[in-house]
């Protein structure tokens, strides 16, 4: 770090006192992780809304960079509201009001859910079951969406829903390991496959984002992948109910 570095970083340290001096994953992850224990997030709110377009390189340029620091901002984003505007996720008209409300500011932009999820990490429709590109898109948005779609941030993405999966802490150098390790973990929890009957039922995300699975096939392949269903064997889908009782602090023990 250079001297100039340094000394900008000691100059805003005096001038407030919840400044902190952290990458933007490392910010992420500190941010998701005082919501678990309870602590102050102001501190890494701050930091995240002050980050200049040089600090946010990676986030830009690295895959497993940007990965990591969205989920990781997803879920906290998802926790900050849950604990300051929890009506917003009791209202009937959740999807727009919850969904889209600013959860989180970064380097100055207020983001909303689905404008992490369905922007940037998706770039696509949350209404059009995954084959639908998503419309109206701004700048920062093109800035920061990823060139392509991991499926499996579906496994590690929480909304407060009681269906949703536990959340993690990602980390850039583990990041596909653990994403690993969340897919199998949310199907092993979730699927129920029937073998007598011949039939199989998955989790709604299945259906809400068809395409993003590659429809039918994609997802039965996806189980077999993940030893939910033999490798010879082709059941009949059906879908499970959502349960959207709200569930706040749904942490990986």
């Amino acid at each position: 770090m250079s001297s100039e570095s340094v000394d900008r970083s000691d100059r805003k340290s005096v001038e407030n006192p919840n400044y902190v001096d952290l990458r933007p994953t490392e910010t992420a992850q500190e941010l998701l992780v005082s919501y678990k224990a309870g602590s102050d997030p102001e501190p890494y709110l701050n930091r995240l809304a002050a980050f200049d377009n040089d600090d946010l390189c990676p986030v830009r340029t690295d895959r497993e960079t940007a990965l990591a620091f969205w989920i990781n901002l997803y879920n906290a984003g998802t926790q900050r509201l849950l604990e300051e505007s929890s009506e917003l996720y009791e209202s009937p008209f959740r999807f727009f009001r919850f969904f889209r409300a600013p959860c989180v500011t970064v380097g100055g932009t207020q983001l909303g859910l689905d404008d992490i999820e369905q922007g940037i990490l998706r770039g696509y429709s949350k209404y059009g079951l995954g084959y639908v590109p998503r419309l109206f898109v701004g700048s920062f948005e093109k800035r920061y969406r990823l060139d392509e779609l991991d499926t499996r941030i579906h496994f590690a993405l929480n909304c407060g829903a009681e269906s949703c999966p536990a959340i993690r802490a990602y980390d850039p150098d583990t990041i596909d390991e653990q994403l690993d390790v969340a897919a199998s973990a949310y199907l092993e929890s979730t699927v129920e496959y029937n073998p007598d009957a011949g039939t199989v039922k998955i989790p709604r995300v299945f259906l809400w984002y068809r395409g993003d699975f590659a429809g039918k096939s994609g997802t039965a392949d996806l189980l077999r992948d993940h030893d939910i269903i033999p490798s010879d064997v082709d059941p009949g889908v059906s879908y499970k109910s959502w349960d959207w009782t709200r569930k706040q602090g749904k942490f990986v023990d």
